[in-house]
């Protein structure tokens, strides 16, 4: 820019504005235009570089439109990024508190909110360099550096709990210094501001470290950036000149500086930033973010706000919560061509800010409230202060400026001197509502000492109290003495402990402080950073701290002072403001409506939020008297409003409930309030302004309050007196908005208009300003014109009111019928919303409306979050880093034209949770995020023809979808309800309500709304005193839940999911201002957890669920052949699934190498093993004292076997054929007569003993098999004859036998047959050719079901041999290796260990008996090591027990499991997964190797289907996709992949097929193999199958020993199973050199019989019941059972407690349906204790059945549930 005439016409422009002939704004114009004509862009002209110049400019505007080619206002916020531009940053502030002569910014260290950065806005690209934009969550890892582009902003005093979050030495500033002209004056009252301080915190040593962000991009160094005369002022600010950028600050400060000590002035340890290091309390032991659930709650990022649900449980976005939103997608945002709706810019104050009492003090003057108390009590020392009425209205205590001052100094001389504490550290204010001069001495004392006050409102919370303390580390606290009594009281009551290390000081005995002479100044304040740290609960339920600088603080005051001074220039019809009548010097002239101090009466809670800072600081700000009042003065009539006319009240503060307490009692009794004193009747002239604490605005009953009892009461104002507030309660209670007359709303930009009105086009600004134009007050350095006048803004149109289309609102879209006056009138159609606003947004405020979801800026005519950033607002969470990152300092993103990717909006906002828009300028506030619901749409409108079309839409972000302009426009997936409109249709439509709330869940990916209404009807107290509770009215509950359901669905189109009814006062609630008010949030958590009190529940799900899954042949079900050939069609190039087969022909045994399978029976192959081994051992018993008994060996068992054949045949008369039952102990004797049996022929029946306790369950089973199987006799040994003649049972064996006419055969004891010396050879005892036939019966096997149902199984002598081969050849058993045989002796496993392999491998069995076990299970398992035993069988029973029972030491405690390599686990189903890994670590100090631990699928036709016997592999886990579960597919899933809990399920093989045995998965119907990835019925073929149902003549029997497969070779018979499966191959590196080998193992999913199908899918019980009895901790363990009966599908479930059941019932129902996608019909509570179980403690399915149908199930009353209305009630009613 080398052009000597444009170097010329730009240094008289610069000298012009240097000069004060131009203002800034003018400046920016004519340089950029002067640009223009000469080609030169904005961006490329240098800075002005004149000495002189004392405002710095902004990047010029129109050059970025033509670069940019954005519109004009979007243009106004992106900056510069070149180093050169300067750009002052502290413009916004100074025009709010900078009027001092020295032009010192308002506190030297700036606060985050102070933060005058101008909108910036950051491009991000992807890192593939594609057109796809990144995703908002993860762009800030585009740029990780942080370079380039990064504009740091001003951090704030309160908020460096954020800051530290960012790396300080990578955020360059492109700003440039501030020439400081100390005193320089640019206009009225307006001066250079000084450049502010920048701070960054680094963590260090548990503290932050303060350094100064050097600018222009340059690395930032620590320390402050100071190079001469260096001092600490009386605020520990440091004073002196500012040294050129860039260089290193004094090695002195480079140090860790140590801070000074209150009450000693020494210095002590702390680093660089001294007394607010500490700040989120990190250098403490334990501490960091707090649980988000509160006091004692553990840490649980459950969310609730801007999630659809939580991440586990569930996970929620919030910033309650305090959690980011989720990584999103690409599908998740909207296209890069949607419009925004920009935020609004901040407006300026068009006046100085002076003392309300004194206009010649401007309140620049003073730096924090502990100064200012001081100016109150040195300038008006004897006006009031505070005044406090009782609830008759009474004046209870009073106290002046100078009574309050004194108080206050005193407190803080006593914690200076005594208190050891620092400045910086926290103090704890524990005080009643009532006590508020206590509280703002305290408050104040702290101000004073330097101290950072921790306000404490609830004592009587325990948990809360404790909590807080330890989480801000205060070991003070402040109290009355009352107080502290009643503490103490309490915790004596309640028996809790005192809270430690912490000391209790009672202020109102401190009395006040008095210098020692009269001309003695007041000490030195040493005012730390923070001011106060206000905790409150956020809707969720969760804890926070906010922390309050002094800056913030007066901030706020300042424009609430502003605020409040417009309203009194309007109450007086003038446009006067504080700064335009002046003299010549300056002083401000006296005139009539001069301010002589405001009077504020409140009965709001004056320690926290709104009433703390209106009621305690700003009386102190301002000046002006406190009157609060007990806020029962508004229970009675006439009380308040003579209150209001006693003290001539100028400010009301006050909310809802106690205004329309007060204007309703009004209505109905007037003469009660005009005549409540004669002598004085009430006046209200003197009200300014009522403010009204407020959410959401009412304007229905703002119409009652201002026409019907502000006017009829004296105001003339009574519209414009009201004055909603909104204020956020859980960051601080700062007010964001309310009515204000300050001008300035064309900074305000273009809100959303009314779609039928034109848009105006604002008038062009004029192109050039006159030189001599003359500066009314002062500007803002933002460009702020001088405001309008009061007949100006009456021109606008009257935004306060607009009337929605409420269908329109569903969709997100603000639709604007009327406004204004227009809107009053038209109130009341159907189909409409009235809306109030309240107000503009407090000044120096930006304020955004977005996307909460994807944190986009949201479209025109949206409803979306509402996000502000402000100086007035607090600058984080105390010990909360992450939190205040995500909520305080959020970022917006937005789309700009032509660009697909998406860009990031400064400055940082903080996000309020509050759901609303902007009309106008002004805020309309439909509800927190919380309470809205929102709902799938099941169609929509079709605006062309009316007809209604199915949805087929797709969200696309918080607006449901893009291009939403109307009904028919596109189609809407999601409508959105607010829960207070439901609300009020409720309690305006239904009777008997209470009270109701409302709230959306998230249950199987869609949102279900769910009521909770409280009423009379659901109360069970007793009507008269000590009486009877009364009985509820199921009747009338059902229909007011009913009407509900009706009255939403037509009024609001909302179709519920759920009704829930309570008793008054049931519901969780919160506190705010002194009243508790329902939580919706709180309510759901407790929904969540079962935990409401709801007596009464019912369901709409036919309405409600609309996505439910339906298989492909919804009648015929999984294996149907349409689904059928589907999965063939989708698998058909995968292979069938079947097994191989290892045939074994022979069979050798180890020791004398002879062919095992020559033997036809195992009678042959003992008496051959008699024969060989005859004086080795056989059999030896160990009892429970691990003691051996006398052993047996073969020649002996021979001999015994021979003594009891003898007997059987000689002396019982029992021949080859018979049928005989044997009950034994497991001893030797059953050893004995079962190979008897087996030698003369006879067919043995084994059975356990009689269980005492379970008789009416073991004797009809016993005498049934005696009449089905003809039997002759009953042999028993010693113990179980005593047991069976005792007369408990011999008794009940006689009774039953009567009553079923059954004959009971003779009962034999074996236990002491004759001697006998020869063996069964020698007395003629031989195998008959017959016996060894394969239809000859040897053996049956009698198997009880949990249902006590039998299962009888036929074995020959080859079925034998074959179940003994298969089980030596898969196991490698040798006769080396004793066998140890301990349970289940009767069948299976343990009958082959217990009486066959001995014999069949020719080694030595050892016997445990069960009862020996049980007693002493150590005897077991050191026998297991003792006799290095290698294989072993057991059950998950006796593996719990030991586990149990059995704690092993390091080193085994003498048990040693090393040789142990095959422990077999069997199970007839499903391996239950978590079995193996308690098993592996319970017994790895027994040196149990892991790959031991074998699993065995047995099954009653096979004792050994498969076995993972010898793989020498852990157990092989598989995560199978349930939804493709149920439709019978195999899908597995990663677990890479972290598939949601619920949406897979975890399998665990069951081995290998043994030898000699092939598996095939078949289809069940069309009995054609399974494709590989689909499931099927488990076939099995092997010698160790048996062949028949002993005793059954059904034809479905003995086709399942028929089975043979179409498509396969049909001469293979297989045994169907009858339970579900699927072969898998996988791979393990096992072979030579770690070779890889392929494997094929079986999976086994359940039985068929088990399970059931619902709308052609296929379900398993067990998976759902695992689901319930994990829900709720009421649910016992093992105690649920569903089923299906009659078509319907009902959940029986056991519970502890009996109370409330019918808050389980959603949580039961909703379990199922999100892990399942299964609606229930009926939901059932038994007691604990009545839900059936077997003597093994498994449920017992067929018995709960048969129960259920025949109605002989015991279901307490109020215990049975309908969920669908698909039932008859007659068929199945409640049965007891």
């Amino acid at each position: 820019m080398d052009n000597p005439d444009l170097q010329r016409k730009l240094a008289e422009l610069d000298t012009d504005l240097a000069e004060g002939d131009i203002t800034q704004k003018g400046y920016t114009k004519k340089r950029a235009a002067l640009l223009a004509e000469y080609g030169i862009s904005e961006t490329s002209s240098p800075a002005p570089s004149s000495a002189s110049n004392t405002i710095h400019q902004k990047p010029s505007t129109q050059n970025l439109q033509q670069q940019q080619q954005v519109p004009q206002r979007l243009s106004s916020l992106i900056p510069s990024h070149t180093p050169q531009q300067s750009v002052d940053y502290g413009a916004r502030t100074s025009s709010l508190l900078n009027t001092q002569g020295q032009g010192q910014f308002y506190g030297q260290q700036q606060d985050r909110r102070n933060s005058t950065l101008p909108m910036h806005i950051r491009n991000f690209s992807n890192a593939s360099g594609g057109s796809g934009y990144s995703i908002p969550a993860s762009l800030a890892a585009q740029d990780p550096n942080n370079q380039g582009n990064r504009h740091s902003r001003v951090p704030s005093g309160a908020s460096y709990v954020g800051q530290a979050l960012r790396q300080t030495g990578q955020a360059p500033v492109a700003q440039a210094p501030v020439a400081q002209q100390q005193g320089q004056e640019l206009g009225f009252g307006q001066y250079a501001p000084q450049q502010p301080q920048q701070y960054g915190y680094e963590q260090q040593q548990g503290g932050y470290q303060e350094g100064y962000d050097q600018q222009q991009q340059q690395p930032q160094q620590q320390g402050y950036g100071y190079d001469q005369q260096l001092q600490v002022d009386q605020y520990g600010n440091y004073v002196g000149q500012q040294q050129q950028y860039g260089q290193a600050p004094p090695m002195e400060l480079q140090q860790p500086q140590r801070g000074v000590s209150i009450d000693e002035g020494q210095p002590y340890g702390e680093p660089a930033g001294g007394y607010f290091s500490d700040f989120t309390a990190q250098n403490y032991p334990g501490q960091g973010s707090d649980p988000p659930g509160g006091p004692g709650q553990p840490p649980d990022m459950g969310f609730a706000r801007y999630g659809t649900e939580p991440p586990p449980p569930q996970q929620q976005f919030s910033p309650s919560a305090m959690m980011a939103p989720p990584m999103l997608t690409t599908n998740d945002l909207p296209p890069p061509t949607m419009q925004h709706q920009l935020p609004l810019e901040p407006r300026d104050l068009p006046f100085a800010i002076y003392d309300p009492l004194n206009g010649n003090i401007p309140m620049s003057k003073f730096d924090n409230i502990a100064t200012i108390l001081r100016h109150r009590a040195r300038e008006s020392p004897k006006a009031a202060a505070y005044m406090v009425l009782d609830a008759k209205g009474k004046e209870t205590a009073t106290c002046t400026w100078e009574k309050l001052a004194a108080r206050a100094e005193k407190v803080a001389q006593v914690i200076r001197d005594k208190s050891n504490l620092y400045r910086g550290d926290r103090v704890a204010l524990i005080y009643r509502e009532i006590e508020i001069i206590d509280f703002a001495v305290a408050l104040l004392g702290c101000f004073i000492a330097g101290v950072v006050a921790v306000p404490i409102n609830n004592l009587e919370d325990y948990d809360k109290l404790n909590f807080i303390l330890t989480q801000t580390q205060a070991h003070l606290a402040l109290t009355t003495d009352n107080n502290l009594k009643g503490f103490q009281r309490d915790l004596a009551q309640h028996k809790l402990n005192w809270p430690k290390h912490v000391e209790w000081w009672k202020t109102n005995e401190f009395g006040s402080y008095a210098p020692r002479r009269k001309d003695d100044a007041a000490p030195p304040l040493q005012v730390s950073d923070l001011a106060y740290i206000e905790f409150s609960r956020a809707p969720t339920g969760d804890l926070k701290g906010v922390v309050m600088s002094h800056r913030t603080i007066m901030h706020q005051m300042a424009c609430l002072s502003a605020l409040f001074h417009t309203a009194d220039k309007k109450a007086a019809g003038t446009t006067d403001t504080m700064a335009s009548i002046r003299d010549n010097a300056g002083k401000r002239l006296p005139t009539a409506t001069s301010n002589q101090g405001e009077v504020l009466v409140t009965y709001l809670d004056p320690r926290q939020q709104i009433g703390l800072i209106l009621g305690v600081l700003m009386g102190v700000y301002g000046g002006q008297t406190t009157v609060y009042c007990h806020p029962h003065v508004t229970q009675t009539p006439g009380l308040y409003a003579h209150i209001i006319t006693r003290y001539r009240a100028t400010l009301l503060l006050a909310d809802y409930p106690g205004l329309k307490l007060v204007v309703y009692n009004y209505q109905q009794e007037p003469f009660s309030t005009r005549n409540f004193q004669r002598k004085s009747p009430p006046n209200f002239a003197s009200v300014k302004l009522c403010l009204v604490d407020c959410l959401t605005v009412d304007p229905e009953f703002h119409e009652i309050l201002s026409d019907r009892w502000l006017r009829p009461l004296g105001n003339n104002r009574a519209r414009e007196v009201v004055s909603p507030c909104l204020c956020l309660a859980e960051h601080g209670g700062m007010v964001v908005s309310m009515r204000d007359w300050l001008g300035g709303e064309e900074r305000l930009g273009a809100g959303v208009v009314a779609k039928e009105e034109e848009a105006v086009e604002e008038p062009e600004e004029k192109a050039e300003e006159e030189k001599d134009e003359k500066v009314v007050g002062y500007n803002s350095l933002i460009g702020s014109t001088t405001p309008l006048s009061v007949e100006e803004k009456q021109q606008g149109p009257l935004m306060d009111e607009i009337l929605l289309d409420r269908e329109a609102l569903k969709t997100n879209e603000v639709v604007i019928l009327a406004t204004g006056d227009a809107a009053r009138k038209r109130a009341g159609e159907p189909g409409t919303i009235r809306l109030g606003a309240f107000g503009y947004p407090i000044p120096d405020a930006w304020l955004a409306i977005v996307d909460p979801e994807t944190s986009l800026l949201s479209p025109p005519n949206q409803i979306g979050e509402i996000w502000v950033d402000s100086p007035s607002l607090s600058g984080g969470f105390w010990a909360c880093p992450r939190e205040t990152e995500v909520i305080f300092h959020a970022k917006a993103y937005m789309f700009l034209p032509g660009e697909p990717n998406p860009v990031a909006v400064e400055p940082e906002f903080l996000r309020t949770g509050l759901l609303g828009c902007v009309v106008g300028g002004k805020v309309f506030v439909l509800g927190l995020y919380e309470d809205r619901i929102r709902q799938k749409v099941e169609w929509v409108d079709d605006g062309a023809d009316g007809q209604l079309g199915v949805n087929g839409g797709a969200l696309t972000g918080f607006g449901g979808g893009m291009g939403i302009g109307g009904l028919g426009a596109s189609v809407v997936e999601y409508r959105y309800f607010f829960v207070q409109h439901l609300i009020i249709t409720i309690m305006r439509n239904i009777a008997k309500i209470y009270d109701c709330s409302a709230f959306d869940v998230l249950v199987n990916d869609e949102h279900l709304p769910i009521i909770v209404l409280e009423s009379h009807s659901a109360s069970t107290a007793p009507t008269n005193p000590g009486g009877p509770p009364r009985q509820l009215n199921t009747a009338l509950l059902e229909s007011l839940a009913e009407r509900c359901m009706e009255i939403l669905l037509e009024e609001h189109n909302l179709r519920v999911y759920c009704v829930l009814i309570t008793a008054p006062n049931a519901l969780p609630r919160v506190t705010k201002n002194g009243r508790r008010e329902i939580g919706n949030m709180m309510c759901r958590k407790d929904f969540e957890k079962g935990t409401l009190p709801c007596v009464h529940v019912k369901f709409g799900v036919e309405r409600a669920v609309l996505n439910l899954p339906i298989g492909i042949d919804p009648n015929g079900g999984i294996f149907s052949p349409i689904a059928t050939q589907a999965r063939q069609e989708l698998l058909m190039l995968e292979e069938k699934q079947y097994s191989g087969v290892d045939y074994r022909e022979v069979v050798i045994d180890d020791r004398t190498s002879t062919a095992l399978n020559q033997f036809k029976s195992i009678v042959d192959l003992l008496q051959w093993r008699v024969s060989r081994q005859a004086e080795e051992l056989a059999y030896c018993t160990i009892d429970g004292r691990n003691k051996e008994g006398k052993g047996v060996t073969w020649k002996k068992l021979d001999q015994k076997i021979a003594a009891v054949a003898s007997v059987m045949k000689n002396k019982w008369k029992l021949s080859a054929g018979d049928h005989v039952i044997l009950i034994y102990t497991h001893s030797e004797d059953f050893i004995f007569a079962t190979h008897a049996c087996l030698t003369l022929g006879i067919t043995a029946l084994p059975l356990s003993p009689l269980d005492i306790n379970r008789l009416n369950e073991d004797v009809p089973a016993l005498l049934h098999m005696i009449r089905d199987f003809s039997v002759r006799a009953i042999l028993v040994n010693p113990e179980v004859d005593h047991l069976i003649k005792g007369k408990v049972i011999a008794q009940h064996l006689k009774q039953s036998a009567s009553v079923f006419n059954i004959t009971v055969p003779p009962i034999h004891n074996t236990g002491k047959p004759p001697k006998q010396s020869s063996g069964c050879r020698d007395l003629g005892f031989t195998v008959h050719r017959d016996w060894i036939a394969p239809s000859w019966t040897a053996l049956v096997w009698t198997y009880w079901t949990p249902d006590q149902r039998r299962i009888s199984v036929a074995l020959g002598h080859d079925t034998i041999l074959g179940m003994c081969k298969v089980q030596k050849e898969t196991c490698q058993m040798t006769s080396s290796k004793p066998i140890l045989a301990c349970v289940r002796s009767y069948f299976g496993l343990g009958f082959l260990h217990t009486v066959l392999m001995g014999a069949y491998v020719g080694a030595a069995t050892y016997l445990i008996s069960p009862v020996d076990y049980a007693g002493n299970p150590w005897s077991l398992w050191s026998a297991l090591g003792r006799y290095k035993v290698k294989d072993a069988y057991a059950t998950g029973q006796m593996l719990e027990f030991a586990m149990a029972s059995m704690q092993i030491p390091r080193g085994g405690g003498g048990v040693g499991l090393g040789e142990l390599r095959n422990l077999m686990v069997t199970t007839d189903g499903r391996p239950r997964v978590e079995l193996y890994q308690k098993v592996r670590m319970h017994f790895a100090p027994a040196a149990l190797d892991r790959t031991a631990i074998s699993t065995v699928y047995s099954h009653v036709l096979n004792p050994m289907v498969a076995s993972r016997s010898y793989m020498s592999i852990e157990p092989i886990e598989l995560l199978l996709d349930t939804k493709e579960l149920r439709r019978g597919l195999t899908i597995p899933v990663s677990p890479q992949s972290a598939p949601p809990e619920g949406s897979v399920l975890l399998l665990q093989d069951s081995g290998m097929v043994p030898i000699s045995t092939q598996i095939a998965i078949v289809n069940p119907e069309s009995r054609t193999l399974c494709h590989a990835g689909e499931y099927g019925e488990i076939w099995v073929e092997s010698e160790a199958c048996v062949k028949s149902f002993y005793g059954s003549k059904d034809t479905f029997d003995s086709a399942r020993f028929n089975g043979r497969i179409l498509d396969g070779n049909q001469s293979i018979r297989y045994v169907r199973t009858g339970d579900l499966g699927f072969l898998h191959t996988v791979q393990r590196p096992i072979g030579p050199n770690g070779s890889p080998v392929e494997m094929q193992v079986l999976f086994v999913l359940g039985s068929i019989g088990e399970t059931f199908e619902v709308n052609g899918l296929n379900h398993f019980p067990m998976d759902i019941e695992a689901s319930v009895e994990r829900c709720h901790r009421n649910v016992c363990a093992g105690g649920c059972a569903v089923f299906q009966a009659g078509g319907l599908v009902v959940v029986l479930v056991e519970v502890h407690r009996k109370a409330y059941l019918a808050s389980l019932v959603p949580v039961v129902v909703n379990c199922i349906l999100e892990g399942h996608q299964l609606v229930v019909d009926i939901v059932a509570f038994v007691g604990e204790g009545d839900f059936p179980r077997s003597r093994l403690g498994e449920k017992q399915r067929g018995k709960v059945l048969a129960g259920w149908v025949t109605k002989k199930l015991y279901v307490a009353p109020l215990s049975f549930f309908f969920v669908d209305f698909r039932h008859d009630d007659d068929a199945w009613g409640l049965s007891g």
